[in-house]
């Protein structure tokens, strides 16, 4: 079994250096990617069910903190940056996004109901239905990709 993760884990390219990830953590996920149970993991680790069960927390908050910090770069380094506030409703923000990507000189690739559905699947829990339920700033890259950051903690502001 050690050879087939080492085989996943080389054919995916995972370094250690370069990683958020410790080897062992990048281990357990691949196992646990692969359906084994942590009690199974922890058997053919030599360790405890617990040990797993931090070692698979830890890496999944690893995981979550490097998505997060990818998409604050590129919240970032978007050219085309506009707040939404909550309660605001989803069929305005088109609109919204179109007028500042004009201004910035940026066309985006999607139609208005293309847009508002990219926004909502990526805005998670934060859209429902036709309402944005938490701020969210909706950039828009040179390449008119959209991408949208939500948390409670966003400022309703240009950054």
């Amino acid at each position: 079994m050690a050879d087939e993760v080492d085989d996943v884990l080389s054919r995916i390219g995972f370094d250690p250096a370069t990683s958020v990830l410790t080897r062992r953590q990048a281990t357990v996920l691949v196992l646990r990617e692969r359906g084994l149970k942590q009690r199974t993991i922890a058997e053919r680790l030599d360790t405890s069910r617990a040990n797993v069960a931090g070692i698979e927390a830890s890496a999944r908050e690893n995981v979550a903190r490097a998505r997060e910090t990818v998409a604050f770069v590129d919240a970032l380094e978007a050219p085309v940056r506009v707040p939404v506030a909550a309660e605001t409703d989803l069929y305005d923000v088109p609109q919204q996004i179109y007028d500042a990507c004009d201004e910035a000189g940026v066309k985006v690739n999607y139609t208005a109901p293309e847009l508002m559905n990219a926004i909502g699947e990526r805005a998670g829990e934060a859209v429902r239905g036709r309402e944005v339920r938490e701020s969210l700033l909706v950039g828009v890259t040179r390449e008119g990709e959209v991408r949208v950051r939500h948390d409670g903690a966003i400022q309703e502001q240009e950054l």
